[in-house]
């Protein structure tokens, strides 16, 4: 007993090594949330390369993103994303002769989105087997355009394009002198027709934590895998923390396929 205390008590102080979900804009896997929080004021600003698999069904082609993200307390974060719009004649969204001609072909425009995690419950917080909970939304009010300038909730058709709101269970289970195993469930909700998201959402990952004996496995403890269902997709991927988790490279493969990819970058101000 004494040993697993002091392997979660570890597990805990790691706990500033939680995943940029580069394509959502916040903390969490590839595509689906996780309970997962950043360290107290951690500032992140990301982004990178989306193929069109990767996003909601508004983009029938492959964007970029950016983003910024802070941690305001050790149970709130919140973020403000972009992502790019093209100009296309028959566009999914606006329809035909939305978009000047002349631009056809090239990025005139982009999307803006805010999303919010709230933590509910710390893990451990009353036996150590607990999970933390966190809620959470992304584009959580958005100007519909259905009825003038109102201003709703997961618009089913119009704009508010990343919609989704989530809660999310995470258990991290250490493996001594091995790597840490983290658990994650979710159930994710929105009203798109066109990106409906409505179910349930499981994922795993896996971080090594071998003895520093060489450079073969100081390089290993930099890697995490995982590998998802996020309720519309099955996906895999990896990341790799460049400098003790202030750079981190992210890239996922969208049904086991598609290539995205992506760069984040960690400021701890506090």
């Amino acid at each position: 007993m004494r040993k697993l205390i002091l392997s979660l008590s570890l597990l805990w102080a790691m706990g500033g090594m939680a995943h940029a979900q580069f394509t959502y804009g916040t903390t969490g896997m590839l595509n689906m949330p996780t309970a997962d929080m950043q360290r107290d004021k951690t500032f992140m600003v990301g982004g990178g390369f989306l193929e069109k698999h990767a996003t909601p069904a508004r983009w029938t082609y492959d964007t970029f993103n950016y983003y910024l993200n802070v941690t305001i307390f050790p149970w709130l974060e919140v973020a403000y994303i972009c992502t790019l719009h093209k100009a296309v004649e028959n566009d999914p969204a606006y329809g035909t002769g939305f978009w000047v001609p002349s631009t056809y072909g090239r990025f005139v425009n982009q999307d803006r989105n805010f999303a919010v995690r709230l933590r509910l419950w710390k893990e451990g917080w009353w036996k150590l087997w607990t999970p933390q909970i966190v809620l959470g939304a992304n584009d959580a009010l958005n100007n519909s355009w259905t009825e003038g300038s109102k201003i709703e909730m997961s618009s089913a058709r119009m704009n508010g394009f990343y919609s989704r709101y989530y809660l999310a269970l995470t258990k991290h289970l250490p493996l001594n002198n091995i790597g840490r195993l983290g658990l994650h469930a979710a159930y994710v909700y929105n009203r798109r027709k066109d990106y409906p998201l409505n179910g349930p959402a499981i994922g795993i990952n896996f971080r090594f934590t071998l003895p520093n004996y060489h450079f073969l496995t100081e390089t290993l403890n930099r890697l995490t895998l995982m590998a998802e269902y996020d309720s519309h997709t099955i996906n895999f991927g990896a990341e790799y923390s460049f400098w003790k988790d202030h750079i981190n490279a992210v890239i996922q493969f969208n049904r086991c396929r598609y290539f995205s990819g992506g760069l984040v970058l960690k400021v701890h101000l506090k």
